[in-house]
């Protein structure tokens, strides 16, 4: 299908290193969800994302790779996302990795299909806050700081935040849509059921559902309609 991550309202991720079923997997591909996003912080490999590519590939939906490590790359996806963890305290997510993965790809990289992503990861306690260490006590005003540090100086197209696995600050949400003019707003975290993919698509383009798909799929695919048709270029107050 392959509209292009600009036009994604909801996503839902998947991590290759946790099983899916086939009939659950077939049931996130066909739920009417704009992406699937490949991706996790540890235990990503070649091998698993290969397959769980291989399975997805079976059905009409954009799938795109989330990388987290330069040895799980794999081809065959239609957009990379590249995370770069704009409040963490290592260079490691901010450039490192980056410059690691082009010294060793080079002229393989599908740069037309590259989509750098402004993370913001608030939650000190998940998985991604202990692999890349990100100082998340962050009042509004930080984070819609580095918000804009993204978008207008790095000129990133999308700008992350990331509270995994627990349900974010929906204030500082709307404090960083009402600072962004052209970035589209991407939220994860704690999105468990219809109630809260309403809550956060108030104010982001992009609502990304994960942990929920494995703890209670019927109320991950109720999380498709919650978030509501698609708004066009303004909709959403800025």
């Amino acid at each position: 299908m392959n509209r292009g991550f600009h036009a994604w309202r909801h996503v839902f991720k998947l991590d290759p290193d946790r099983s899916i079923g086939d009939a659950e997997l077939e049931r996130v591909c066909l739920s009417g969800t704009d992406a699937v996003v490949v991706g996790g912080s540890t235990g990503v490999t070649a091998d698993n994302t290969l397959e769980l590519l291989g399975r997805i590939r079976r059905y009409p939906v954009d799938c795109a790779l989330e990388i987290s490590d330069p040895d799980a790359v794999a081809p065959g996806f239609d957009w990379y996302l590249v995370p770069v963890v704009l409040n963490a305290e290592s260079a490691d997510w901010v450039t490192r990795k980056a410059q690691q993965a082009v010294r060793r790809y080079g002229p393989l990289i599908p740069w037309d299909r590259l989509v750098p992503e402004g993370y913001i990861v608030l939650n000190a306690d998940s998985a991604v806050a202990r692999l890349t260490r990100p100082e998340t006590a962050l009042g509004a005003e930080d984070v819609a700081a580095y918000a804009e540090l993204a978008e207008r100086l790095f000129r990133f197209p999308i700008v992350y935040l990331e509270y995994s696995g627990v349900f974010g600050d929906m204030d500082v949400l709307r404090h960083v849509r009402k600072r962004l003019r052209s970035a589209r707003l991407f939220y994860g975290g704690g999105v468990d059921g219809p109630d809260r993919a309403k809550e956060a698509a108030q104010w982001a383009d992009t609502v990304v559902v994960g942990n929920a798909v494995y703890r209670d799929l019927e109320r991950a695919l109720a999380t498709v309609a919650a978030v509501g048709v698609r708004p066009g270029p303004g909709e959403l107050p800025r």
